[in-house]
């Protein structure tokens, strides 16, 4: 049985065998050394091909047709396990086959299919695309599985509201529950309020398409209990907290949650996993209406704990308490709740870099490794690792806004130092507020190879020059506004700097939201 699409769309793969160009995927090596197909080795020596990574170069016959490719992984194709997705693009149309390649077969034939992505069910006119044959050692079923579900999450955030709000996503749920012969169950409107689901109601009332649970339940009673919670905000108005219109011209992704471990469970079931399944998604519309919730209401969760409205634009964390004690109530072996849940978490660490938060270390570490091999490449980010706890400090947090009297005179980093961070990597640089460096954090500065001019020193320059008074804690994001946090420091920042720096060596060097809480005691 092929596994479900939303979308049908063609195969980026093709069965053809012998009518297929080659692709010779190539390092600077290969070419150095000749160790490839004499014909193409000498076209790219003459055209100059350098194999750099994501380069093609393609090869004539003869004749003057089209005889094959050469395809560049670069210096380190290892560390980039996916580079063949860019074929899927730069090819012309037609059938291609690898010919050779220093990389997995499966890792190339998925890296092609994830490349061939297009959203194009609004176009009438489709180009067509370049195919390519598995290689008779790949997995070609896992790896038609991953690009379903994959496939299935992209084109639910893709969809607009219009075409993708509750209902139409309570019909793609069910699509993709039926055609695993999964059990659902929903709960609409106000059933919720019979069956003590009060926030979920709450923030999705006000739309034309009521509110509503989705639930679906696959696997064998005695397996290992897994237990996947989506966000499903099918479109964020920001409610009477209402976004601007910059800021809510993306918002048919909110629902990016659901679409999410909607693919996942499409993988688990289509590979038969040995798991009791069950997917939790709350759909509603943060919409506006006379019946809209407003700041300051105050309501009672499924939990029984009551919760206070400040910003109606946090309705994300309203809908997920629910389905968050829901599926607490059964005790999961594993439970997984994904969502678009706050913007912050972007300004702090960038589009590349997701965060996760768990209260079980052991799966935190996991994570944190499988994250960092060079064959997933994910980027997570994750707090501080239990065996480097550190107790937080005495003082209180400050607002996130700075106070008033520091508005307008916060100094900013210089672009020569933001210029030389590590793109798409958030790094922590501290300054005093309203002060000129003093010799000290020059000197700091100098050591660390930044400009004490910029107001922007490293942990470790922090720590040499032992700042005291009060000290900002920024996180730059080339492409982000910077995210400030306030914290009133009675004594140097020894510790705060020394694990910040171990932290920074592990994790990428970059330093969790976490982190920037956690300075010296008073």
């Amino acid at each position: 049985m092929a596994p479900y699409q939303f979308i049908e769309r063609p195969t980026p793969f093709n069965t053809k065998g012998g009518l297929t160009l080659p692709i010779f995927a190539v390092t600077p090596a290969h070419i150095e050394t000749g160790t490839i197909d004499p014909i193409a080795l000498d076209w790219a020596r003459r055209a100059g091909y350098k194999a750099e990574s994501g380069s093609l170069l393609l090869i004539p016959t003869a004749e003057g047709h089209l005889g094959g490719a050469l395809y560049g992984l670069g210096t380190n194709p290892s560390e980039q396990p996916y580079i063949t997705g860019r074929l899927a693009r730069a090819l012309p149309s037609g059938d291609w086959h690898i010919e050779t390649a220093p990389l997995t077969a499966n890792r190339l034939a998925l890296g092609f299919g994830l490349g061939s992505y297009r959203f194009d069910r609004y176009k009438s006119e489709k180009s067509p695309a370049a195919t390519l044959m598995i290689p008779r050692d790949a997995d070609a079923a896992d790896i038609k599985r991953q690009l379903a579900g994959v496939f299935l999450a992209r084109d639910l955030i893709n969809t607009p509201t219009n075409d993708m709000g509750p209902v139409q996503l309570e019909a793609v749920f069910r699509g993709l529950a039926g055609h695993y012969k999964a059990e659902i169950s929903v709960i609409t409107g106000d059933d919720l309020l019979k069956q003590n689901f009060p926030l979920v109601h709450t923030v999705g009332r006000a739309s034309a398409d009521a509110p509503r649970l989705l639930e679906l339940r696959w696997g064998k009673k005695g397996h290992r209990k897994v237990t996947l919670v989506g966000k499903g905000v099918c479109f964020d108005t920001g409610g009477l907290d209402i976004k601007p219109a910059a800021s809510m011209l993306l918002m048919k992704k909110d629902m990016g949650g659901a679409a999410n471990v909607m693919g996942l469970a499409l993988m688990i079931m289509d590979a038969k996993l040995k798991v009791d399944l069950r997917v939790i998604v709350p759909v509603v519309e943060n919409a506006i209406s006379s019946n809209a919730f407003r700041p300051g209401d105050i309501y009672r969760s499924r939990k029984g704990l009551t919760v206070q409205i400040d910003n109606t634009d946090a309705e994300g964390r309203l809908i997920l308490a629910d389905a968050l004690a829901y599926a607490d109530e059964e005790e999961p072996d594993l439970l997984i709740d994904m969502a678009t849940l706050t913007g912050a978490a972007r300004v702090a660490l960038g589009p590349d870099l997701p965060p996760f938060f768990t209260d079980d270390a052991n799966l935190a570490h996991d994570l944190t490794e499988a994250s960092l091999k060079p064959t997933i490449r994910s980027g997570a980010c994750r707090s501080i690792p239990a065996t480097k706890r550190i107790s937080a400090p005495s003082s209180p947090i400050l607002p996130m806004r700075p106070p008033a009297a520091w508005r307008g005179r916060l100094p900013q980093p210089s672009s020569s130092s933001v210029s030389s961070a590590r793109r798409r990597v958030g790094r922590i640089s501290t300054f005093t507020a309203g002060l000129k460096p003093n010799d000290l954090i020059r000197r700091a500065a100098a050591r660390h190879r930044r400009s004490a001019r910029s107001f922007t020193i490293s942990a470790r320059a922090c720590a040499d020059a032992m700042l005291k008074r009060v000290a900002i804690f920024q996180i730059h994001s080339l492409r982000f506004k910077s995210l400030f946090y306030a914290c009133r420091i009675a004594k140097p920042l020894h510790t705060f700097a020394r694990h910040a720096s171990e932290i920074s060596a592990e994790a990428h060097r970059v330093i969790p939201v976490h982190a920037m809480r956690l300075a010296a005691d008073r």
